[in-house]
């Protein structure tokens, strides 16, 4: 299988021939990221260098005016991230992995739930609506 990186390298490569400024930036983004993360003292996944990018793209989408320039360069910036992401978990997967956790658990509350969860769909499902998710099964 091919690593990440490698992936990285070879879409740079594609980017620069096809001209495209925006999916260039990111993925060089991307690179300087990785380089950085193996120079660090504390290095973490490279998965979870770019969930965190991606996190980060997404949250800065809602400060720009819907339609807006930079609103638009955003959020084609999350699609290319999302190629490198892990595939999305829906709502009915998340709801079915919180059930098992909770039927495993002997006193389940939310810190517990979540410590197990938050693993399982990083990066797959976001975590604020997972602990929505959470919050009303504990209730029932």
């Amino acid at each position: 299988m091919i690593d990440l990186k490698d992936r990285i390298n070879d879409e740079i490569k594609t980017a620069m021939r096809a001209k495209d400024k925006i999916r260039l930036n990111v993925l060089r983004y991307l690179k300087k990221l990785f380089i950085e993360n193996d120079t660090s003292n504390k290095p973490i996944p490279e998965m979870d260098i770019i969930i965190s990018y991606a996190k980060k793209m997404k949250d800065s989408i809602e400060h720009y005016p819907a339609g807006s320039e930079q609103s638009e360069n955003l959020k084609e910036e999350v699609n290319i991230l999302n190629e490198f992401l892990p595939k999305a978990l829906s709502e009915g997967d998340v709801v079915e992995i919180i059930e098992s956790i909770i039927n495993d658990l002997e006193s389940p509350n939310m810190g517990a739930v979540m410590k197990e969860l938050t693993p399982k769909i990083k990066g797959q499902f976001d975590g604020k609506k997972a602990s929505q998710l959470v919050n009303e099964r504990l209730k029932r």
